[in-house]
């Protein structure tokens, strides 16, 4: 669009932080975009500078950050563009009003929990792009529990941080699932992603420190039942990294 070919020449186009852009990424070019949680409001503004999302409705729980990016918005002209809308969650959405559902940025519970509760709506939406901060195993069997396929998934580090994002469709039949798919990245572990190798790495390293930090205190202060209990939580999470890092030697998965 001729309005995003100057911004560029001004310098003034939105930078992203590699996270937002990735999640832009995953979007489908044409698509109405619903932004839920999104805070100020610069990946909405990216996807409209860039030409990916002719639309996009802006959605935050929260009226502080909500103003800021309604500010954001009418800053850069983009008003007749993004729709800025205070819901909890999705609560203030209408199934079928926006073809792109994206959710990122916090816990993989409160996802659930967002999703569950305007699971209609959610199940209008053509593809659900999706970055949830933690419990990944028990967020991709929900997504697959619910009639959900992951039909892309990337992964990024930035700031010494490393963060899941995928795609996931309504719809169809959803692949089988594994534990170290769950945990890890079924399409990840497929193409051998080389920054999931590093991630299974430092977070064995991790673990295996753990471990011998509680076999320490086993020697020295005596054994109890919750630390029996973790040591069997740690001495699991290591048998599944090391099975995911043996799959990189294999010629096929």
């Amino acid at each position: 669009m001729a309005k995003n070919r100057d911004l560029e020449r001004q310098g003034k186009v939105v930078q992203l932080s590699r996270r937002l852009k990735a999640l832009a990424d995953l979007v489908t070019p044409g698509n109405v975009a619903a932004d839920v949680g999104c805070d100020h409001g610069f990946l909405s503004i990216y996807l409209i500078e860039q030409g990916i999302s002719p639309r996009v409705i802006a959605g935050d729980v929260r009226k502080g950050p909500l103003s800021a990016a309604r500010e954001h918005v009418a800053q850069r002209g983009l008003s007749a563009y993004i729709e800025t809308r205070l819901s909890d969650g999705l609560s203030e959405y209408c199934p079928g009003e926006a073809q792109t559902l994206i959710c990122a940025g916090m816990g993989g519970r409160l996802m659930q929990r967002i999703l569950l509760q305007s699971m209609e709506t959610v199940k209008a939406f053509q593809e659900l792009i999706l970055q949830p901060q933690s419990e990944l195993r028990q967020f991709r069997v929900f997504l697959r529990e619910q009639g959900f396929s992951v039909t892309d998934e990337n992964i990024l580090k930035e700031d010494g941080k490393y963060y899941f994002l995928f795609r996931a469709t309504p719809g169809g039949e959803p692949a089988r699932g594994d534990r170290l798919g769950d945990k890890y990245g079924a399409g990840l572990l497929g193409v051998r992603h080389p920054l999931l190798r590093e991630y299974l790495e430092k977070s064995l390293a991790g673990c295996e420190a753990v471990r011998k930090e509680m076999l320490t205190q086993c020697r020295e202060r005596g054994s109890s039942a919750r630390l029996e209990e973790g040591l069997r939580a740690n001495e699991t999470e290591i048998e599944d990294l090391r099975a995911a890092l043996a799959l990189y030697s294999q010629k096929s998965l």
